[in-house]
């Protein structure tokens, strides 16, 4: 039976792999340990309390799918949740608990998307492979994304009624497309229940097409998605250089857009950048509205990090808050999966979230600091070159030699991290752009003048290459 537990869980963690983030896969499911399999009900030991508290408020429904699609329709959960880790001298305390959601007995109907080609009319219990967890009310709105969150909320309310159709959101990775659409189709869910809303990736739409044309369903494929009332539509730019699925997408957006169907779709650039998409694709995508998603600004980060850790019914410091949204200032999705390391290394630990616990798992994530080179090595580096400390270099002081050094600390930083000017001035005692802006001039303008400076900074450049290396 043990070995049956084992395999029963490995075979769910493939399939629960495919469902989340990767970084959310190693934090919250790799930690479990498959305990026992009995008459089908699976148990899993989890590391603590808050764990399978966690597990059960965000992740319940992709275990029970898992689960299901595992051992079958009889399947069940039981958690061990570990309360004392133990020594060498006693095995870890353990309790059982249910899973206190709703029984996988009762869970939503397993998906149909393997082969819904079948279907004459829409099963209204078919699954729009929409993730609950993303709304509108866990979107944060700021200037980076106004225009898009507004329409999309038009589009929400009003599917296939605005001007906003098709409505395409375009930005960088982790900018929160994905979420938005989500966001969309749960709301047009939420008060037009009769309407048939359907998220699905490029990649799958082509996979399914491929299908259909290997099965001869091709008319069946078409006439599945003709049904749908909200067609989400995500990473249209993989469409590019598939004459055949752009052919079949053409027809079916022709025959959705006339008939007053909402069609979104996600892409990582404009239509006018797409490449590999026929004219007569692009034109279409023009009809209706384009909104782009920037990086968040600072003020964003902090209200997305005040959110994400209110929702959890987490206190989170001030300075901790503030430090989180200088430093993680790519994108949305760098920052929540610092934000759940965060929140899984204080639970596992049993600490509080401070200042130093946050640092620590940053050095741990954080693409710049990984890149071995970081603004904390950096000053380190600088300040013993110049006999002087770290603290030095963020103090208010003007003596000279430490200007100097702290405008030597602020040009290495801006040349070899990816820290914004702002981000890179809080580092150095809250200083503004403004200050690491006229530091890196300072220096160029120096080194052109002065050779011993200029040697100086060689000499820094290869203390710091090492690190690199």
């Amino acid at each position: 039976m043990q070995t049956d537990c084992v395999s029963v869980w490995e075979q769910c963690l493939k399939l629960i792999k495919n469902e989340v983030p990767e970084q959310s896969f190693t934090t919250w499911f790799l930690p479990i340990k498959p305990v026992k399999l009995n008459g089908g009900v699976l148990t899993i030991q989890v590391p603590s309390q808050f764990f399978y508290e966690w597990i059960e408020e965000h992740y319940v429904h992709i275990l029970k799918k898992a689960l299901v699609a595992t051992i079958g329709q009889q399947a069940k959960l039981e958690y061990s949740v570990v309360v004392d880790q133990g020594n060498k001298n006693s095995s870890p305390y353990t309790i059982n608990l249910p899973n206190i959601k709703t029984n996988i007995d009762k869970a939503e109907k397993p998906r149909r998307m393997t082969n819904p080609f079948e279907l004459e009319t829409v099963d209204q219990a078919f699954d729009s492979q929409l993730n609950s967890i993303y709304s509108f009310d866990t979107y944060v709105e700021g200037d980076c994304n106004r225009l898009a969150r507004s329409a999309g909320y038009a589009v929400a309310k009003k599917p296939g009624v605005t001007s906003f159709n098709p409505l395409m959101i375009y930005g960088g990775v982790g900018l929160g497309k994905t979420h938005l659409v989500h966001a969309i189709g749960n709301k047009i869910k939420e008060h037009l229940d009769d309407k048939f809303v359907l998220y699905v990736s490029s990649e799958k739409f082509i996979n399914q097409f491929i299908k259909a044309v290997q099965n001869n369903e091709v008319q069946s494929f078409q006439n599945f998605y003709l049904q749908v009332d909200a067609l989400i539509i995500d990473d249209v730019q993989f469409f590019g250089g598939k004459e055949k699925t752009q052919e079949i997408f053409f027809h079916i957006f022709n025959h959705l857009h006339q008939s007053g169907k909402q069609i979104i779709m996600t892409s990582d650039r404009p239509p006018k950048d797409l490449k590999g998409l026929e004219e007569r694709l692009l034109s279409r995508f023009k009809w209706g509205l384009t909104a782009d998603l920037q990086q968040p600004d600072f003020e964003t980060r902090m209200a997305i990090i005040h959110n994400k850790m209110e929702a959890e019914g987490i206190v989170i410091p001030g300075d901790v808050c503030e430090y989180l949204a200088y430093t993680v200032d790519t994108n949305v999705r760098e920052l929540e999966g610092v934000l759940i390391s965060l929140i899984a290394h204080a639970s596992l630990n049993k600490r509080d979230i401070d200042l130093e616990l946050a640092k620590q798992t940053m050095k741990n994530i954080v693409h710049d600091i990984e890149a071995e080179v970081g603004i904390d090595y950096i000053q380190k580096t600088v300040a013993e070159y110049y006999h002087l400390t770290q603290d030095d270099l963020k103090a208010k002081t003007r003596k000279k030699e430490i200007v100097i050094a702290r405008q030597v600390a602020m040009y290495f930083s801006k040349e070899y991290t990816n820290h914004s000017l702002k981000s890179i001035g809080y580092h150095f005692g809250g200083r503004d752009h403004s200050t690491v802006i006229h530091a890196v001039q300072a220096v160029n303008d120096t080194m052109d003048v002065n050779a011993n400076f200029r040697n100086s900074i060689d000499d820094l450049k290869n203390k710091l290459k090492i690190k690199q290396a």
